[in-house]
């Protein structure tokens, strides 16, 4: 993990003009159902993060990027579950990880246009919920309005912490084992509180459902 998030920073580094596409094409994959279950791109968008606060690259470009390769991906997901319908479920990758997908259905299910606007902020359902939301033929423009509002919340926020954590680190020479440290630390910690959160959603909403129709108490 460390040794590809340093590959990718030193790529980066070396074609600063285009950490902007570079960028856009992570966050690209990090949302596309068919490669974010596959890489992990959150973690070299921590890194990213982290170059900011070093000064290593201009924050507008890899802030632009992410956000349209963020939208771009999740967009093309939308298409691809509205295009296969159900049978998306029963083909490659996702049919691997049908745990993943299970939860994604429940998700969106209970919370719709919020599932899609809030889905990209926990891991586990990132990749898959835009997938759903297309096989259960979501308006596109309610999908769109959400897509795009949560890739503006969800790209700041994914750089935030790599940024806060090498802000006045030292010299912006290269990102250091500290540096890499502190980033893999941050990412474990917000992906735990992720998944923690979308439980605590799913339970809150199962425990607010009235009970079915000669089950209740006597």
């Amino acid at each position: 993990m460390e040794k590809l998030i340093g590959d990718t920073a030193d790529l980066i580094l070396a074609h600063r003009a285009w950490a902007g596409p570079i960028m856009g094409l992570l966050a690209f994959g990090e949302s596309l159902a068919l490669v974010g279950m596959l890489i992990p791109a959150t973690a070299i968008m921590f890194a990213v993060g982290g170059m900011i606060g070093l000064g290593l690259v201009e924050a507008w470009q890899v802030l632009l990027g992410g956000i349209v390769g963020a939208v771009l991906g999740d967009w093309l997901s939308y298409a691809l579950g509205g295009w296969l319908g159900p049978q998306a479920y029963r083909r490659w990758p996702l049919n691997r990880h049908m745990a993943a997908v299970a939860r994604a259905r429940l998700f969106f299910r209970r919370f719709g246009f919020t599932a899609v606007l809030l889905g990209r902020l926990f891991g586990p359902i990132r990749a898959t919920i835009p997938v759903v939301a297309g096989v259960m033929r979501m308006p596109a423009r309610r999908f769109q309005l959400a897509n795009v509002l949560s890739a503006v919340i969800w790209v700041p926020g994914i750089f935030a912490p790599g940024y806060l954590a090498t802000r006045g680190m030292g010299s912006p020479g290269h990102i250091g084992p500290a540096q890499l440290a502190t980033i893999g630390t941050v990412t474990i910690v917000f992906t735990v509180l992720g998944m923690v959160m979308a439980g605590f959603l799913m339970r809150g909403r199962r425990a607010r459902r009235p009970r079915a129709k000669g089950t209740a108490a006597r």
